[in-house]
């Protein structure tokens, strides 16, 4: 006997009464009876259960005789029964409904997280309850974990791991069993945990019910509806969780071999990307390869690789020579600093070279260690070099890929290439194939120009021991060389790395159509151009920033002609001594630059040219206007400078010297009583008077 709605007593059993109680089984095919029509129509039109007791009533206040009255108490009881009936299957029918729903629904879903926050809604609905949630098995921990839940609203619920074994749900993964409970806490068939039941408390749930999820035998985890309030689960509900749980275990298991099929097929792509990338790569670099082998063999330069490069490769591309210069591509990959680009105030002057220096300088303590300032980009480019060829292969420092190359431990050349983003091995060893054919055109480069340099320098030899052999001027122009144009001779004393001057040289005399030859410790070029002053200075800074250390330059001429190229040698060679002597080591200069300094070091040298040099705009200003600057000039000196003993002197007003010692400093320069100046004017103003 069970309790259903209204209070009524229901029998589940079949309706007949048994045998022997003296009640009559009914005639089937006899019409239905009024009292039987009422109950149908309340069946047919779903009443409640309270309206099933209104024909009876009726009856009784009719004054029906007992007989009539129970058959229709009888009747009214199988009535509520059938009720009972079909509310209990539609209720399945819609339970089923529902499953089936489910099954459609986690079918279509193709994301594990997504199947599983279905499965937990899904089973809050179906059940009505106030919460939903899921754990599932952990193998490495031996335990399971809250996976996801619905209508949780404790932190340290969702949380919560719970062992094999201890609380409801340990139980039920632990013994693959759906276990209930309609109050938890007074529930001695678990096995309670402290800070289970603290999460549990803090949620607030009193009821449970947990049902497994199994694929096969094996235990995946556990679904769960749970209440705030004691509510008692009922067979039907712990039926309807379990297939829920069956449908959700079959999707999670299906979601996984998805999710497993799409990273097997993600990691197949991933594969096929990375041997089409490398089949490309390989392409790429056969494709670098032949041309720059094309190159080679059809006379190519160093200009023709970079320009390969930067086509296969992309980016910007500068190659450097042995001392670190740039000779073909993009120079401004070395500008600025390795993290920006170098103030403009922070460039100073090299002292020992006269070299303008691209980068901040560096206090330096007892140890020789930098102690403050930015790195260069052209600091950090030496220092990949250097890690590229002890490494034999391309280093790459921020955006810049570096491959260096060298021959017999002597730096050759150097590849630096910027470019964003990744490189491949195989694009680095283009940059690593192309510095190797960048050596080898250099080299080839080396030995033409040794070749020709021999060739020049034995000429130069010629021009300053043999000046009388016929030929020279034949020999130079074979070369390239007008000797009858204006030339210069420089001595240069270099004071080590002989052979690294002697290449120096020989590669600029070729570049400037000159001659170059290395005789004992000294380096002799004759260039075209008719001051010898700068072009001493520039060879001087050229060559020191080549060598890493001082380089001194004198310079003599301009000459014409092979006849007088061995006086112009001896005039060079003694404006390098000079300067030398003078202690100005790494400087370059010739007899002019040299002041009256010149005088003593000049070759034929006359004197008239270094009075006009030294003071020849205020002769002439004097022979043009009738002035008397010259005389006024010499009075002044040869009184100490001193104003007032000069206009007495000359016999006329202070403010006349004063007048005109402004005009001689408009023609001179303001600088001309600077202690340098005024030395050279005064040697002057007496050459001058002696001369008369």
């Amino acid at each position: 006997m069970n309790t259903e709605e209204g209070g009524v007593v229901r029998n589940e059993r079949s309706l007949p009464p048994k045998e022997g109680t003296g009640s009559k089984r009914p005639n089937r095919d006899a019409p239905a009876s009024p009292s039987n029509t009422v109950f149908l129509e309340l069946l047919a039109r779903e009443a409640s259960a309270v309206e099933f007791e209104a024909p009876v009533l009726a009856a009784r206040g009719r004054g029906v005789d007992a007989r009539e009255l129970a058959e229709l108490e009888e009747a009214k009881l199988v009535a509520l029964r059938v009720r009972a009936l079909l509310r209990r299957r539609a209720k399945r029918e819609a339970e089923l409904s529902a499953l089936f729903d489910t099954a459609g629904d986690l079918a279509g879903l193709r994301d594990l997280d997504a199947v599983l926050e279905a499965i937990v809604h899904r089973a809050r609905q179906l059940l009505g309850t106030d919460t939903a949630y899921m754990t599932l098995h952990d193998p490495e921990r031996g335990d399971t974990w809250m996976r996801v839940t619905d209508g949780s609203v404790s932190a340290k619920f969702r949380a919560l791991r719970l062992a094999m074994g201890a609380g409801l749900g340990g139980l039920v993964a632990q013994t693959a069993t759906p276990y209930s409970t309609a109050d938890y806490f007074a529930d001695e068939r678990f096995r309670h945990k402290t800070h289970i039941d603290d999460a549990v408390l803090e949620e607030g749930l009193v009821a449970i019910l947990g049902v497994p999820l199994k694929l096969g035998a094996r235990v995946i985890g556990v679904l769960f509806a749970a209440n705030r309030s004691v509510r008692p689960f009922t067979q039907d509900e712990v039926a309807l969780l379990g297939s829920l749980a069956a449908h959700a275990a079959v999707a999670i298991d299906n979601a996984r071999l998805l999710q497993e099929t799409r990273n097997a097929l993600d990691e197949l792509s991933e594969a096929n990307r990375q041997v089409n990338a490398h089949s490309q790569a390989v392409e790429r670099a056969a494709l670098a390869h032949d041309r720059m082998t094309g190159l080679v063999l059809r006379g190519g330069g160093v200009e023709d690789v970079a320009a390969v490069v930067t086509e296969v490769l992309g980016g910007s591309l500068t190659v450097l020579d042995d001392a670190g210069h740039p000779i073909a591509g993009d120079a401004g990959v070395l500008a600025g600093e390795a993290s920006g680009q170098v103030p403009s105030e922070s460039r100073t002057k090299d002292r020992t070279s006269g070299r303008v220096s691209s980068g901040p300088r560096t206090r330096e303590g007892s140890s020789g260690q930098a102690l403050s300032g930015p790195r260069t980009t052209a600091e950090v480019i030496a220092e990949a070099a250097r890690s590229s060829r002890t490494l034999g292969r391309t280093v790459r420092r921020g955006d810049l890929l570096v491959a260096s190359v060298d021959v017999g431990a002597e730096p050759l050349c150097t590849l630096v290439l910027r470019v964003g983003g990744q490189v491949s091995d195989a694009d680095q060893r283009i940059l690593e194939r192309a510095a190797l054919v960048t050596a080898l055109l250099l080299l080839f480069r080396r030995s033409v120009a040794e070749a020709e340099g021999r060739v020049r320098g034995e000429l130069l030899d010629d021009l300053i021991s043999r000046p009388a052999l016929d030929g020279l001027a034949d020999r130079a122009r074979r070369v390239g060389v007008n000797l009858e144009a204006d030339h210069v001779v420089v001595v240069v004393r270099h004071g080590g790395g002989r052979d690294r001057a002697a290449f120096w040289a020989s590669s600029q005399a070729a570049l400037r159509q000159g001659l170059a030859a290395q005789r004992g410790d000294e380096v002799v070029l004759l260039l075209p151009g008719s001051r010898p002053g700068p072009v001493a200075e520039r060879v001087a800074a050229e060559l020191s920033a080549s060598l890493g250390h001082p380089a001194t330059a004198g310079a003599g001429g301009p000459v014409r002609g092979p006849a007088q190229v061995a006086a112009a040698h001896r005039e060079a060679q003694r404006c390098a001594d000079a300067l030398v002597a003078l202690g100005r080591s790494g400087d370059g200069a010739g007899p002019e630059e040299l002041g009256f300094v010149g005088l003593l070091v000049g070759e034929g040298r006359e004197i008239g040219t270094f009075v006009a040099s030294a003071l020849g705009p205020v002769i002439d200003y004097d022979a043009r206007r009738g002035t008397a600057l010259v005389r006024t000039l010499d009075a002044y000196f040869g009184t100490g400078c001193s104003l007032s003993r000069a206009s007495e002197s000359l016999h006329i007003h202070v403010n006349t010297v004063t007048q005109r010692l402004e005009r001689v400093g408009q023609l001179l320069g303001e600088d001309w009583q600077s202690p340098d100046r005024a030395l050279e004017i005064q040697l002057a103003l007496r050459l001058h008077r002696l001369s008369g």
